[in-house]
């Protein structure tokens, strides 16, 4: 099927992955959807002073070059400042909804500069909206490294987002990094099971953990988690979580989700940022023609949602490669 994709100011959030919810003039989307794909069930909307909020996206107008060959239905292109905007949004719908139906919202990070785009969180309105106190927080992969290097998933995210917000500290489950890596999965393997039988995790059909977000990032070469091309982990298919001793990435030592976890997920966010991985996205998305398939090709939840956020250098060669014609809504004046 092939369709141009274009948005007015009346853009409709047409995906049903993270905010699912009534036409909203204010959102900006560059969903790859068909037109038919809109009417999904409605969330309550987040509320301030018992007003609606969404976010203002809709601001100016950037044309580039862009029309798909193919139904994205869940691939959306933003400038960086309007990637945090949106992703904050639907991070704060979704933790109201799981809040509600399970009294839990479980949530999944992964280091590098994914944190960052978490940022929009600790401010008005979300910081004094959201109900910290019902968050849960894992990562879906950890460095063995002491918590206090810089090399640590752990650092990174508490000085860049946990820190800022009052989630409960025994409700932020971080690695015990004074054991070796295989004792460290081992380790976070039971506390993953021991969550899933008290229900703070739900399950999914096939017993697997299933957590109602997952963040991801994307390296250049199309790794997620610490799951690099190439590595046996990537046909892991009974361990929760494993380790690797030999990471192609510097630290060697490391533990991670395996594929059946992330794939259990309920949603999947999927944060891209910068030129240098767009080579990666293309590869994913755009071509037929290719003989390895890149790890973060093999992200694809069974009984959930997969969406990627990508910026405008991220998703550079979607646009290059295929001369073809967009319009992108919702870019800032100079924004990049």
């Amino acid at each position: 099927m092939s369709f141009l994709t274009t948005l007015s100011n009346s853009c409709t959030l047409q995906s049903s992955l993270f905010c699912a919810q009534k036409p909203n003039p204010l959102s900006l989307r560059t969903s790859i959807l068909p037109t038919q794909v809109g009417n999904k069930i409605v969330y309550q909307p987040l509320r301030r002073n018992n007003k609606v909020f969404s976010p203002n996206r809709c601001v100016g107008k950037i044309e580039a070059s862009l029309k798909w060959e193919k139904g994205y239905k869940n691939v959306e292109v933003f400038s960086k400042e309007h990637l945090a905007v949106s992703l904050a949004y639907d991070v704060a719908q979704l933790s109201t909804k799981f809040t509600k139906e399970r009294g839990a919202f479980t949530v999944a990070l992964s280091g590098g500069s994914l944190i960052k785009y978490l940022r929009k969180l600790v401010d008005s309105p979300y910081a004094e909206t959201i109900d910290w106190s019902k968050w849960h927080v894992f990562w879906v992969d950890e460095r063995v490294v002491p918590k206090d290097n810089l090399e640590s998933n752990y650092k990174l995210a508490n000085d860049g987002f946990l820190s800022k917000v009052p989630i409960p500290p025994l409700n932020v489950y971080s690695i015990d990094d004074s054991l070796p890596p295989d004792g460290a999965a081992d380790v976070y393997e039971t506390t993953l099971r021991r969550l899933v039988t008290s229900n703070v995790i739900a399950t999914s059909t096939n017993g697997l953990p299933k957590f109602d977000l997952m963040l991801l990032g994307m390296g250049p070469d199309g790794h997620v988690a610490s799951l690099f091309p190439g590595h046996p982990l990537l046909n892991e298919d009974q361990k929760w979580v494993s380790f690797l001793n030999d990471s192609p990435k510097q630290p060697p030592e490391r533990i991670t989700f395996t594929f059946p976890v992330i794939n259990a997920s309920s949603n999947v966010a999927m944060v891209v940022t910068g030129a240098g991985k767009s080579t990666a996205v293309y590869t994913a998305l755009e071509d037929d023609v290719k003989t390895v398939q890149l790890p973060v090709e093999k992200v694809s939840p069974y009984e959930g949602e997969l969406k990627w956020y990508l910026d405008k250098g991220a998703a550079s060669k979607l646009f290059k490669e295929n001369n073809k014609r967009f319009v992108l809504y919702g870019i800032l004046p100079n924004s990049t």
